[in-house]
C-alpha cells in the first residue's frame, strides 16, 4: 500500500498485488485455511484500493473523459459487485464449498475489472490529463488508501462528498477489528 508514482502506476501496482495473493490462492489445496488468509489480505487491499478509486479517480474520469460518468459508473457498479462478494465471503472458511465458489466468482469479477481499467480506461487517463494531474491523484489515492476500510461495506456511500466523510471513521473501526481479530495474519 502507498508504492509512489502516478495515480496509475500505484494502481497498477496494487493490480499485481492483489493477483498475487489470488496466485497464492490457487496454489494452496482447497480447504487448507491459509487460503482464508490470503482471501482476507486480498480483500483488504480490494476495498482500500476501491475507495480510493471511488473518491479520486471516478471524479477524474468523469471531467477529463468524454464519457466519462457513464464509464465511472460502470467501474462503480463492478466495485458493488466485487464487494458484495467479498462480504458473502466474509462468512465462510477455507474449508466451505460455498468459499471456493465465491473466491472463483471473486477472482474472475476482478480480474475482468482490473484487464478493463489497464487495457481501456488507464490508456484514455494518460492521454487525457496532464503529468501533474496523474500525480496529483497519485498523491491523493494514496492518501486515502491509509485512512480507508478494509473490509466491504456494501450499504456505504461510493460517491463523493459522502464516501470521502464515511470511509476514514470505517477505515478505523475496521483496522481496529483486524488488529484485534488477527485478519490477514498467518498464525
Amino acid at each position: 500500500m502507498g508504492h509512489g508514482g502516478n495515480v496509475l502506476d500505484e494502481l497498477m501496482t496494487d493490480h499485481r498485488e492483489v493477483e498475487e495473493f489470488f496466485g497464492r490462492i490457487e496454489a494452496c489445496p482447497k480447504g487448507e485455511k491459509d487460503r482464508k488468509i490470503y482471501a482476507d489480505q486480498a480483500t483488504m487491499e480490494l476495498v482500500r484500493h476501491s475507495v480510493a478509486e471511488e473518491a479520486y479517480l471516478y471524479p477524474a474520469v468523469r471531467e477529463h473523459l468524454a464519457h466519462g460518468d457513464e464509464l465511472a459508473d460502470k467501474e462503480t457498479e463492478d466495485h458493488s459487485k466485487a464487494e458484495q462478494i467479498m462480504k458473502d465471503l466474509e462468512s465462510h472458511d477455507a474449508d466451505d464449498p460455498e468459499f471456493d465458489r465465491l473466491i472463483g466468482a471473486l477472482m474472475s469479477e476482478i480480474r475482468a475489472h482490473i484487464a478493463e481499467e489497464e487495457e481501456i480506461l488507464f490508456p484514455m487517463l494518460r492521454s487525457a490529463c496532464t503529468p501533474e494531474t496523474l500525480n496529483d491523484l497519485g498523491d491523493k489515492v494514496r492518501r486515502a488508501k491509509k485512512v480507508a476500510p478494509t473490509r466491504p461495506h456494501p450499504s456505504a456511500p461510493d460517491t463523493p462528498p459522502a464516501d470521502k466523510i464515511v470511509a476514514p471513521g470505517l477505515g478505523l473501526v475496521d483496522r481496529l477489528r483486524d488488529t484485534l481479530t488477527g485478519r490477514g495474519k498467518h498464525d
